[in-house]
Formats: C-alpha cells, structure tokens, sequence
C-alpha cells in the first residue's frame, strides 16, 4: 500500500467508527418502555419532553461513563504496568463504595458533593494501598496481581457490606454495586461531566503516562517526574470511580477490556489510542445498555449485568488468544 492512500484510509475509518456510534447513539433515543418515533418530536410536545428530560440525559450518562471508565482503566493498567487490572478489579470500587457507606452512616444529611469527594479520597486510598501491596510480588508472576486485586477488593468490599448490614443499609448498598442508568433524568447526572473532564486532560497528558508505563528509572533517566505523574494517574482513577459509583453504580470490566482490546488491535501509545480506547468505551456501554433496555421489555437488564457477561467472556478470549502481529 502506498503512503498516500494512508491518510484517506484512516480517515475512512474514523469517519465509519463515528457513523456507527452516532447510529447507537440515536437508536438509544427511541429505546424505552414509552414508544416514540422520530416523526413524534415535531408535533407531539410531550415526546419532546420525555427526549430532554429522560433519553438523552441517559444517553448523555452512558457515554460518559463508557469514556471515562475506560480511560481510567487504561490509566491504571499503566501505573501498575499489568493489563489485567482495572478500578473493578483492584479494590478502588470497593474503597469508593466504603467511603459511600461511610458517609451514609456518620453524615446522613450530606450532600452528593460532599460523598462524591469523600469516595474520591477512599478510593485513593485504597488504590494506593494496593499499589503498595504489589510492589512485592515477583514482576514476572502477570497473573498474580489481578488475583491479589480481586481478593483485596473483595476483603475492602465486604467490609463496606458488614457496616451496610450494620445499619441495615443493604438494600441502598445494592444500588451501588450494580451499575445501571434507569434511574438517569435530567439534573441527575451532572457529576459524570467532571469524569469526562478528566478522560479529556488524560489525553494531554497521554505523552507523559506513556514514558512512565515504561518504569520508574526509565521515566526519570528521560527527565519524567515520575511521582507527579503517578499521582496525577491516581487522581484521575479515583475520581472516575467515585463520580460514576455515586452516579450508576459499579460497571465492571470496562476497564478492563476496552484497553486490551485496543492496544491489541493499535499498540501502547497512548496519544493514539486513548481515541480508541474512549470510543470503544463509549460504543460497548450503549450497546450493552440498549441489550440491557431490549432483552426481556418493558422491563430492564442493568448495564453491570449486561456489561458483566460480555466482559467475562471478552476476559476469556484475551486470555487464551494469542495477540495479532502488529506492524511497526
């Protein structure tokens, strides 16, 4: 092929990766226990109202969530240097959801602001916590720090359900670690634009994550200050999984797949493929929400679910396949 039918072929991939999502994106509009049709904008005032106030700030959520999620996926899989972590899977979920529970028992009356900054905090804790706890296993053992992440998070998470028990919090505990968007209206979702701020400053600070995927004495040797990038990283992981946990709940795997996949298909730089990696994010998570609204109607799947079984089986193939050969 010849460099210059490269440009146009790229471009002719964009412009079909955006034609797709935009076709999901319109088609989420129509999904819902109330039919309406295009047509019905133009004339009837009260489908106008159920499209503002109910389909699109839910579309809205999905793709923010979808975006943001992977992005900090991909964030953290760079500070650990493993690919099969994610804030899901690694104890940051569990710490936010603590953090969740916390405030609901101690400051009944605070404000979703007050919460979301709180889980904030615990789940930079509890990420940076297990930071510390992996710094002592063999580098060469791949697969044992995902599984020190599940059972970590799962001794952080059962400590936020004995409290939720405690003060008989488990049905309120529930809603949190099931991610799902029904209950998105309009007003109701403006947290996940500040996880979409930060998958946005991710991008003008791939440059900088990439050189640290690469390690700490290769980082600094290249003049990288390798502590502020880590805590830039750590900020942007528990923020995303604090605003979208107080938001739809836990969405697992996400994280984790969206960016293996990518970098499978596009390689480690992550100017180029955070793109990717937000679209992909962005595109799985509406689908899985539109199966999720579709699969046994008018009644609803949660996207966690939906997303759950996808990811599970995604999780399988990248684990026994073997990556494609990219060209240099």
């Amino acid at each position: 092929m010849s460099t210059g039918s490269t440009p146009s072929s790229a471009m002719i991939r964009s412009m079909l990766a955006a034609g797709a999502l935009l076709i999901c994106v319109v088609s989420s509009l129509f999904i819902g226990v109330i039919d309406m049709r295009p047509a019905e904008l133009l004339s009837d005032p009260e489908a106008m109202w159920l499209l503002s106030s109910s389909r699109l700030p839910r579309t809205l959520a999905v793709l923010l969530t979808g975006v943001s999620l992977a992005i900090a996926g991909q964030v953290m899989q760079v500070l650990v240097q493993n690919r099969f972590v994610e804030p899901a899977t690694a104890g940051s979920g569990q710490s936010a959801i603590l953090g969740i529970v916390l405030m609901t028992l101690f400051f009944p009356g605070s404000s979703i602001a007050a919460t979301m900054a709180t889980a904030s905090v615990t789940a930079l804790l509890g990420t940076l916590l297990f930071l510390l706890m992996i710094r002592r296993l063999p580098p060469q053992e791949t697969y044992l720090v995902p599984l020190v992440g599940i059972v970590y998070g799962g001794v952080v998470g059962s400590i936020a359900i004995w409290l939720a028990w405690q003060a008989d919090l488990l049905q309120l505990l529930d809603v949190w670690m099931t991610g799902e968007f029904s209950g998105i209206m309009r007003g109701r979702y403006g947290l996940l634009w500040i996880a979409g701020v930060l998958a946005v400053f991710t991008w003008f600070v791939a440059d900088q994550f990439t050189i640290a995927s690469l390690g700490r004495d290769h980082a600094r040797n290249l003049g990288l200050d390798y502590r502020t990038i880590m805590a830039l990283g750590l900020l942007v992981i528990s923020v995303v999984t604090a605003v979208t946990i107080v938001t739809v709940g836990i969405i697992p795997f996400i994280g984790l797949v969206v960016p293996n996949i990518v970098s499978r298909l596009h390689g480690d730089n992550l100017r180029y493929s955070l793109p990717l990696v937000a679209w992909l994010g962005a595109l799985l998570t509406l689908l899985s929400d539109m199966v999720g609204r579709l699969i046994i109607a008018p009644y609803e799947i949660p996207v966690g679910t939906v997303f759950g079984v996808v990811g599970a089986a995604i999780t399988l193939w990248l684990l026994y396949s073997k990556p494609a050969m990219r060209q240099a």
